[in-house]
């Protein structure tokens, strides 16, 4: 069974970690896929080699999705490629971690910019043929660190808050056009930076997640494939934990 055939999605940061899931799990079930990269090329191009058979799309374009400007560019690339836009998954994200007495100006603005400027940047550009189409599924990749704060990521959190407050309010402007904004809030998902942990660090996180792991990608992306199908048409403005219940 595939739950996306024939859908069309656009996936930023989609070369490395949980982008590389979502990518992976979207092609699986039958999507045609753009996602972007920012310098992660030979990444990007092995997926696109994995994944490209038949006539599916499988599409990797180098882009910033800080900058209002490239996502114009790549919203009319990804058009030009696929005709329309089913799915936007805004997965795009950096960590510049420090306490707030050092956390500098820079470290403050790039995160605000590359994590939540650039939801409002595709979230807009997703916008004209989602409504055209009168349908649409926007994901936003949001954190648990932006429900419940962490100390020496003030603007990490801030950037995950600000996806929540701005994903509600997207489903409430754009749900009568059939377009529906909701939100992954992943815990901690096994990646590159949590393979770096050392092991009394990795015990001490795992002590604090009732089902005593971390998570994979795999696990955020089925939660996105549920998102982006006709399966969750009646749900929008949601935040969805994916944190093995640390929320609990």
């Amino acid at each position: 069974m595939t739950l996306l055939q024939g859908k069309n999605a656009l996936i930023t940061g989609g070369s490395r970690g949980i982008g590389e899931a979502l990518v992976r799990s979207y092609a699986a079930q039958g999507a045609n896929v753009v996602f972007t990269y920012r310098s992660s090329a030979e990444s990007a191009n092995k997926i696109v080699e994995d994944l490209s058979t038949g006539d599916q799309k499988i599409i990797a374009i180098q882009s910033d999705a800080s900058s209002y400007a490239a996502s114009e560019e790549l919203m009319k690339e990804a058009l030009e490629s696929l005709g329309t836009i089913d799915v936007l998954i805004n997965n795009a994200g950096i960590t510049k971690d420090n306490l707030m007495l050092r956390m500098s100006e820079e470290q403050w603005d790039q995160v605000i910019e590359v994590n939540l400027k650039s939801v409002f940047n595709l979230t807009k550009q997703a916008m004209k043929p989602m409504l055209k189409n009168r349908s649409g599924s926007i994901i936003n990749i949001s954190s648990v660190v932006g429900v419940f704060g962490n100390a020496g990521q003030a603007n990490y959190a801030a950037s995950k808050a600000g996806i929540i407050g701005f994903s509600k309010s997207i489903a409430k402007e754009v749900g009568s056009r059939g377009i529906r904004c909701n939100v992954i809030a992943p815990g901690f998902i096994a990646t590159d930076m949590t393979d770096a942990l050392d092991d009394a660090t990795k015990k001490s996180y795992t002590d604090a997640i009732p089902l005593k792991r971390f998570g994979e990608g795999t696990d955020v992306a089925d939660a996105c494939v549920f998102l982006g199908s006709d399966m969750s048409t009646y749900v929008t403005g949601q935040v969805l934990s994916v944190c093995g219940g640390m929320n609990v």
